[in-house]
């Protein structure tokens, strides 16, 4: 009888190690006061994407449990799906890969527990939100950035590997009389490299300098300067000053000087001083080019209180302000997305330029658009800088300071929802 016992008894044993053990309950646990400590639970992430036309979804949540002696099995439960059992591993942990895609933006919690037990070991809570785009670009004013702005951009892209920029290069680079066919060609190589290596984006800025102007076949306009009385070089022009029909022939000239040039045909715009109007809009739509973000959150530039670039932004732009998000312009009002609306989506410059914001500023722009809660759809922040001889290590520092500010709530990492886009890829996410 004595034996018998003994072989009843090991097989009871070896029935409980091959997993005979009751199912997970549909009733989760109550949560812990404190997390066990005998427990480490691992790769469970705080941050999950919701994903969307432009960036995959983060549907699959992996978790490991190191678990302490006499652990026979342990069951996790998230939110209201049903609770799995997660599998012992050959080294002795537990775990699990769960897809969590039919649960919506917003916090769930994830209980863990083990043999049964109706209180659980760990609690946890699992985010899922939909992106936070965060828009970094550089608007060329001048033929020739400098070498030490391009060093400075080199040093943002090593020391924040996911940053992507959206370039806006201008066309006078390759009009201007003073600017060499040697030296065209290295920032071109350059520009390529950078859309290449890091999925950078070439789009389009427009000054109006009448070198490129006239070289376009287009007269050209002095007397609409938004910071003189007349400005014979161009640069101060408002763009809003040629019809859409001369607007069309300059975006035209400029995409043909790209790719004689090496460069790609642009398909994104901001207009020199943010100063597009309807015109110039509709010329864009005309020209195919699908997104344009020369509306202004005008109030960050009080700087120019008193002259033609802030009455003008003030007016045209005049709605725009710190969280002002995304939309296609009507046809008759470049304020309004009524219907019919244009082809090309507007992304307003929020973030302003680097050049009128203070670090506390523009982190203070972040966190109006994100409150560190998760997304139910996708916000934007657009901010840039001028990229010119004048660019000062203050500002290199000021742009370091916010990327290392958005970087700590990087998707990629699990740390919040902010993916860095360019405006091209930005454009698949909305519809009009």
């Amino acid at each position: 009888m004595r034996n018998r016992a003994l072989v009843i008894g090991t097989l009871a044993l070896a029935l409980c190690a091959c997993g005979d053990f009751p199912p997970p309950r549909d009733m989760p646990p109550s949560p812990p006061d404190v997390n066990d400590p005998d427990y480490r639970v691992r790769s469970l992430k705080e941050w999950y994407l919701v994903g969307d036309a432009a960036t995959p979804a983060q549907d699959q949540v992996t978790v490991f449990v190191d678990a302490p002696a006499g652990t026979d099995f342990v069951d996790m439960w998230i939110a209201d799906l049903p609770p799995v059992r997660l599998a012992e591993q050959p080294d002795g942990a537990f775990g699990k890969q769960l897809s969590i895609a039919s649960l919506p933006a917003g916090s769930y919690d994830v209980l863990l527990a083990a043999n049964g037990a109706r209180t659980a070991f760990a609690k946890a809570t699992i985010r899922r939100s939909a992106a936070y785009y965060v828009l970094v670009s550089t608007d060329w004013d001048f033929s020739d950035p400098g070498d030490m702005v391009i060093a400075y951009q080199d040093a943002m892209h090593r020391d924040h590997p996911s940053l992507r920029i959206t370039h806006f290069p201008g066309p006078y680079t390759f009009t201007d009389p003073a600017m060499t066919p040697a030296r065209q060609a290295r920032l071109v190589e350059w520009l390529v490299a950078q859309r290449d290596t890091f999925r950078d984006e070439i789009g389009l800025h427009i000054h109006p300098y009448c070198h490129f102007v006239v070289s376009a076949g287009v007269t050209c306009v002095t007397d609409q300067s938004t910071t003189m009385a007349s400005d014979p070089t161009g640069y101060t022009i408002k763009l809003g000053a040629y019809n859409r029909q001369d607007m069309g022939t300059l975006l035209q000239h400029a995409s043909d000087l790209f790719a004689q040039h090496g460069l790609n045909r642009p398909k994104t715009f901001r207009a020199g001083g943010w100063t597009a109007t309807l015109d110039t809009l509709a010329a864009l739509a005309d020209k195919g080019f699908t997104a344009d973000t020369s509306a202004l959150n005008w109030a960050r530039i009080e700087e120019w209180q008193g002259r033609e670039l802030y009455t003008f932004n003030m007016t045209n732009w005049a709605p725009i302000n710190d969280t002002s998000q995304p939309y296609f312009p009507s046809q008759s009002d470049h304020l309004s997305s009524a219907p019919p609306t244009l082809s090309l989506l507007e992304v307003p410059d929020n973030g302003v330029m680097i050049d009128y914001v203070s670090l506390d500023e523009m982190n203070g722009l972040f966190d109006a658009n994100w409150d560190g809660q998760p997304l139910a759809q996708p916000n934007t922040l657009m901010m840039g800088f001028h990229p010119s001889q004048g660019f000062s290590k203050f500002e290199y520092q000021r742009v370091e300071g916010f990327l290392d500010y958005a970087d700590q709530h990087l998707a990629s990492e699990h740390l919040g929802p902010v993916v860095y886009i360019t405006l091209a890829d930005l454009v698949a996410v909305y519809t009009p």
